[in-house]
């Protein structure tokens, strides 16, 4: 298994994500650049954030959504921390506990290097090899690091990584931090370490906004041990979650809530067999696999023209060169309905005859 560890390169723009793609002059295109379960968020969800709105003149209180969430992961409050989504949470972890070397598993969201950054880190990289399907070799990463990211699935790759690799890479001394951002679209969360309680500098983001389709309401949240939720919640400004967002969170965490994300992620599962099954039908074009997420990475010789030649038949994918480990060889798309990927699918044959020509 390969991998290598560097110093970031500036060539990444890691502010860049997939929204950019259907801004502005995007707004008309068949959305595969995010990865938001597109019919969300669901009605009786607007209803339940709009019924919090009558309660907008008071400040807001997190408690018992705190208790919910704690609830949901069979933990005591002491080891949750709500969050305005998790790029909060990076924001946190990277001011709050002055880590000294800190490493980034890549490819990965990138939020969480760009924080570190942000704070004045020197950050390093371990890079997963494409030709081992991006999976983690927890000896890649440098043992005297005193904080680790990795996600779970990853994104872009749609790598899920078994739960005993990521545990190799806990110890006293080092801060462990596992994005589950994507982990609830994953039937069953078989290699989740949510509600892991004696694992070593273990910190556990979620999110709420992807299954939920709440981005623009921004809700997530850390778990942790409490000392260190302590120290991350010191760094937070005041009333950092709203009414609006305590309101989702507290709904999102249900028995009846769960079963249905259970449900989506069932047919999201289904769904993304077929997008593969589509791709594995072109010449020159190869998916990752097995891909866990609702989204894959896909790599071909001519992304960067099929992506041009995509937009112009209607659809946005997610260019994959602003992520440190790809290039411009690769493209993330969004696993949607079998009629969207089948649209699609005609699509990308017409892009892909275009942009050898």
């Amino acid at each position: 298994m390969r991998t290598r560890t560097d110093a970031p390169a500036p060539r990444h723009d890691l502010r860049h994500h997939g929204d950019a793609e259907v801004r502005d002059d995007g707004a008309e295109l068949t959305d595969l650049a995010v990865n938001v379960r597109p019919g969300t968020p669901p009605e009786w969800l607007r209803e339940r954030i709009a019924a919090s709105l009558t309660g907008l003149a008071a400040y807001p209180d997190g408690r018992a959504a705190r208790s919910a969430v704690a609830a949901r992961h069979g933990l005591p409050v002491e080891r949750v921390l709500l969050t305005a989504g998790v790029a909060e949470a990076f924001v946190l972890l990277a001011r709050a506990l002055g880590a000294r070397r800190p490493v980034v598993v890549h490819p990965q969201f990138t939020e969480p290097e760009a924080a570190l950054l942000g704070a004045g880190h020197t950050v390093r990289r371990v890079l997963l090899d494409a030709d081992d399907d991006f999976r983690l070799d927890p000896a890649a990463v440098p043992e005297d690091a005193d904080l680790v990211v990795v996600g779970n699935p990853t994104n872009p790759t749609s790598v899920l990584h078994p739960a005993d690799d990521l545990l190799r890479l806990a110890r006293p001394g080092r801060t462990l931090v596992v994005d589950e951002a994507f982990m609830d679209a994953v039937p069953g969360e078989p290699e989740a370490l949510a509600g892991r309680r004696h694992v070593p500098g273990l910190v556990v983001l979620r999110s709420l906004t992807k299954t939920w389709g709440l981005a623009g309401l921004r809700i997530g949240y850390a778990l942790a041990d409490p000392a260190t939720v302590a120290a991350l919640a010191a760094a937070q400004p005041l009333w950092p979650v709203s009414t609006p967002a305590l309101a989702a969170a507290e709904a999102c965490v249900t028995p009846a809530a769960l079963a249905e994300a259970e449900s989506a992620a069932r047919r999201t599962a289904a769904e993304r067999a077929h997008l593969l099954a589509g791709l594995a039908a072109f010449d020159g074009v190869r998916a990752v696999e097995p891909a866990a997420g609702p989204f894959v990475l896909v790599t071909t010789e001519s992304a960067t023209a099929v992506r041009e030649r995509l937009r112009a038949l209607g659809f946005a994918a997610r260019r994959g060169d602003t992520f440190p480990g790809l290039g411009p060889r690769w493209l993330r798309i969004a696993v949607r309905d079998r009629a969207t990927t089948d649209r699609f699918l005609r699509a990308l044959d017409r892009a892909l005859s275009e942009a050898r020509d």
